[in-house]
């Protein structure tokens, strides 16, 4: 009698073995947009915030910005979640782990997302504020219909990669006994002894949480390049 394995059977046979983990498995990767979708929007709120301070001309504002960008940039990530999650309560302050991680990969996030919308202020020509002022357009007009369009199309792409980079970052907080999708496999691998499968399934999990973040943002770009 032949030990051959029809292929179909084998195939029938592993993803039954799989399925039953896989509901757990997208269980969290909805924590881990919910977990990106909170972190993009304090890091645009810190970017913004620190861009402006630090092409601000008073050394109050410029100064911390500044020392904010430096620190986050020549730190590693993980270090910033611990120093929030561990380092923080010992100054009588404590957060539930999914607050911590927002917290830290948002104000991490938040200084590389300031470079891109610096780059993309200096890119516009001081002449064209000028022109617009001079023919009777008011501040908030000239920022509006001339100023804002260009820094949305210019920044874009690059906001979009730190949109990604977010995304994937959150695989960190997992140290931090957040269940997101990296931890949820580790758990899962544990108790199957069986890594190689189920850090495939993550791998794959994650590519098309990415890749529809992408497509996204190549939708907003070809929107807007249609409309101005």
């Amino acid at each position: 009698m032949s030990d051959f394995i029809n292929p179909v059977e084998r195939a029938a046979a592993w993803w039954h073995s799989i399925e039953e983990y896989l509901p757990g498995m997208l269980e969290s990767c909805a924590i881990v947009v919910e977990l990106t979708a909170a972190v993009i929007i304090l890091s645009w709120i810190c970017g913004l915030v620190a861009a402006l301070g630090k092409t601000s001309t008073h050394p109050v504002l410029r100064w911390p910005c500044e020392f904010y960008i430096w620190f986050i940039r020549g730190t590693p990530t993980l270090i910033q979640i611990f120093i929030v999650y561990f380092g923080i309560p010992q100054l009588g302050l404590r957060l539930s782990p999914f607050t911590a991680g927002v917290v830290a990969l948002g104000v991490s996030s938040g200084a590389y997302v300031a470079e891109i919308v610096r780059g993309g202020l200096s890119a516009i020509p001081k002449g064209q504020t000028e022109s617009a002022i001079a023919i009777g357009m008011s501040a908030r007009q000239c920022l509006q219909y001339i100023v804002l369009p260009q820094v949305v199309r210019i920044i874009l792409p690059p906001i979009t990669n730190e949109a990604v980079t977010t995304l994937k970052n959150t695989s960190l907080l997992s140290t931090i006994t957040i269940v997101e999708l990296t931890l949820k496999s580790e758990m899962i691998i544990s108790y199957t002894f069986r890594p190689f499968d189920f850090y495939i399934i993550a791998a794959i999990l994650y590519l098309a949480m990415t890749t529809s973040l992408m497509s996204t943002a190549t939708w907003i770009e070809g929107r807007l390049a249609r409309r101005y």
